[in-house]
């Protein structure tokens, strides 16, 4: 028997998560809003820890060098907010916390990578996720539509400015 909070908890589970292991590189496709903008950005790094799996806080961390400084980021795999995460990348470790990644770089931060079906393991079927992309291409489809219409009228109205212009300069 379910208790009250796991019950819960299902209903904000996602269909389908990527199974993400430590040692993985992975893309991870987290949706930003700025105002009332909403883009996608690709966050890639090193998974250096996997905490909580199974459960709707199961997160990740993910380590990348970006200008020469060390940038850690944790996802939750479950939040609305990470639209895809995709396995690029899987190598051999023997640890849940890569926390001596964190002091090696270069030749000494390689990790031995190991074979994998990188699409069997990226291919994750979740419904909400790609309504809600279809949806954010179906806004800016709009709104690039809505701009194109605008565009069109102010053509217009400059055409017919014209024409006028050039019919009282005729009558003079």
């Amino acid at each position: 028997m379910q208790s009250v909070i796991q019950k819960v908890e299902e209903k904000f589970k996602k269909g389908g998560v990527v199974d993400v292991k430590s040692g993985d590189t992975v893309k991870v496709h987290q949706k930003i809003r700025e105002g009332n903008k909403e883009r996608v950005q690709v966050f890639q790094g090193l998974v250096i820890r996997t905490d909580r799996k199974g459960s709707v806080t199961n997160r990740i961390t993910v380590r990348r060098i970006a200008s020469g400084v060390g940038v850690e980021k944790s996802f939750l795999l479950h939040s609305p907010l990470v639209l895809k995460v995709e396995v690029v990348k899987r190598s051999k470790v023997r640890r849940n916390y890569l926390s001596y990644m964190r002091e090696r770089t270069g030749k000494s931060a390689r990790l031995t990578s190991v074979e994998f079906d990188r699409q069997a393991v990226n291919t994750v079927v979740d419904k909400k996720a790609e309504e809600e992309a279809a949806k954010i291409a179906a806004e800016k489809a709009a709104e690039a539509e809505a701009e194109a219409a605008k565009k069109a009228a102010e053509e217009a109205e400059r055409e017919a400015k014209f024409q006028e212009a050039v019919a009282k300069h005729e009558e003079k």
